[in-house]
Parts: structure tokens; sequence; C-alpha cells
């Protein structure tokens, strides 16, 4: 038995060492693609690093006190450190982007609905995903990753949303834009890369309104298979930031950021582009990846610019892909 004790001991403090190692790298500032994936697993790094705490407090090891003092004190600045960044995104904190009051949320005139789901490029159920949006009836449907098979399969949508840009592509980019509201000057701009494309549009609400919205799929700051965009998300996020701010009109930047919501690029994303998050106050929304309950964090996000209200926001289930679809219903006031 002590012999067990004794390894479980040198266990716990081989994971609570590598947590609060990983915790220092986070903080560093640095293009370097591995230090800025550090960042993403910001409430796992936390979990451990209190579960380490927990347990030097229970077991009262090492009995050392000035090792143990070091220790639980490591431990401790490190989960503050990741509860920075993780705190303005609980339920409890601040909302970035007001609710609709009730007059608002009534007034369905002014709402614009959007459903944001990357659909994978190896997933075939096409069948649930054309399922979910007949049960939640969105006006717009932001569909990221299909090829040539999922703009087929989607073809059932056209009847409902005959408004569409469609640009399937074999490498994980392709991008389907469904809506039943009048698109005009609608733009296809590469984020940077050939073969990275985004959507600008205008969109007419029923009350009469336009307003512009985006749809982004930026690549990820890891080396991949498909375009690699490591050091380059920055810049074209910055380039649809500048866009955005350029704009007179309500805008909206929706989709797969392949970043989470609290790193340096979609917070810069906020300031230039004078944009707020929606999820801001209202919770994690971990979107990616579904095919996992350890490795899940927020790669899919709203971002709106003033003066956009929240009627809904949630995470929708599995269809078969690895990221959750994303739903959010938005009120205009006017």
């Amino acid at each position: 038995m002590k012999q067990v004790l004794t390894g479980l001991r040198y266990v716990l403090a081989a994971l609570s060492g590598l947590a609060l190692l990983l915790t220092l790298l986070s903080l560093v500032p640095s293009t370097v693609w591995w230090v800025q994936v550090l960042g993403f697993p910001r409430l796992q790094l936390l979990l451990v690093l209190g579960a380490g705490l927990l347990s030097w407090l229970v077991l009262g090891w090492p009995t050392h006190r000035r090792v143990r003092t070091l220790l639980l004190l490591g431990c401790g600045l490190g989960m503050v450190a990741q509860a920075w960044f993780l705190w303005p995104y609980l339920p409890i904190a601040p909302r970035a982007v007001p609710t609709a009051s009730l007059a608002q949320a009534s007034d369905s005139a002014s709402h614009l609905r959007i459903l944001v789901i990357n659909v994978w490029i190896k997933n075939r159920q096409a069948a649930r995903l054309l399922q979910l949006v007949q049960a939640t009836r969105p006006d717009v449907v932001l569909a990221l990753e299909p090829d040539a098979w999922w703009v087929h399969a989607l073809a059932p949508l056209h009847a409902s949303y005959p408004y569409r840009v469609e640009l399937p592509r074999a490498d994980a980019y392709g991008l389907a834009l469904y809506s039943r509201l009048p698109l005009a000057d609608t733009q296809v701009q590469n984020l940077l890369q050939r073969g990275v494309p985004s959507v600008r549009t205008h969109l007419r609400l029923p009350d009469g309104r336009q307003i512009t919205f985006f749809g982004v799929h930026p690549t990820p700051p890891i080396p991949d298979n498909y375009p690699d965009g490591v050091g380059l998300r920055n810049r074209a996020l910055g380039i649809v930031a500048n866009s955005v701010r350029a704009d007179t009109l309500p805008t909206i930047v929706a989709g797969d950021y392949n970043d989470v919501s609290w790193s340096g690029t979609t917070r810069q994303l906020m300031r230039t582009g004078q944009l707020h998050d929606v999820s801001m106050g209202r919770g994690l929304y971990c979107s990616f990846d579904a095919n996992s309950h350890l490795a899940r964090w927020p790669l899919d996000h709203f971002f709106v610019s003033a003066p956009w209200r929240v009627v809904t926001l949630e995470r929708l289930p599995d269809i078969g892909s690895d990221h959750f679809p994303m739903y959010a219903e938005l009120a205009l006031p006017k």
C-alpha cells in the first residue's frame, strides 16, 4: 500500500509539474505554432492544476515545508492564470452582447437565425444535418468543409434557401452559404491563401434593413496536409477586422475560426474590428472535438458589432461531424 501511495504521489507531481510548465509556456507571446496551441486546453490545464492542488492538501506531501509551499503556490498561481482567460466566458461574467429585451425578442421581423456547422469532409451523414436544419429552421446556414459530395447532398435545401453561395473543395476548405433572405453585393475573398475562401455579403432582414454577414474559416495554427496557415491566421482575421471597421452596416462574423475564444487573435479581432463575442458571459460552448470528451474547446464563434442583441445561443447535438453545430438567434433593435 505504501508503494502504491508513493507511486501516486510521483504521478501527481509529474502531472502537476507538466501542467504548470505548459501554463507558463502558454503565457509567452510567440508566433511559434506549438506555443500558440498551448492556449487551447486552458480548461483542461486548470482542472489538472486544481486536482494537483487538492491532492497535495489532502496527502500532506511533500513533507518538506518549503518545497510543499512552493508546489502549492505554483499550482495556485497556475490556476489563477488559466482562470483569468476563462472567466469572461463564464455565465457569471458580464455579457459583451446584451440579451434582447422582451419587446426585441418578440419582434421576429428584426431577427436573424444562423446555423454554423463544420460538416467535416470525412463525414457522410448528410441526413442528420438536413433533419437539424428542418428542426431549427434558421434563416442562414453556413456549412464549412463541404466537398462536391456535400454540396450535392445539401441540394434539398435549395427549395427553402433560394439564395446561396456554394464553393466545394476537396481539401477541407470548401464553404457553402444558404439563405432564405436576399443576398446582395456578395464577394468571395481568399484569406491570404488561394483556396481558403471567405464570404462577405449583405443580407436583407424581413423588416427591410440591410446587414453585413461574413462567413469565415481560416487555417489552423498547426501544420497539416491542407493549406498551411501557420503564422497567417492573425493577418487573415486582421483583414476581416479592417473590413468590418470600415463598414457602416451592422455586422456579423461567423464561422469556424480554428481558434479559441480567449486567444490573442480573436481579441485582436474584437479590438480592431470593434466586434463583440456573443459567447462572453454566456458559456464556453466547446464546439470541437465532438468525438472527444477530453480534448474539447470552442472554435466556432459569432462576433457582432453594435447594436445586435442575443435572443438565443446554443450548441446543438452531434450530427456525425467532429464539430458540434452552433446556433444563434440575433435581434437588431430599431
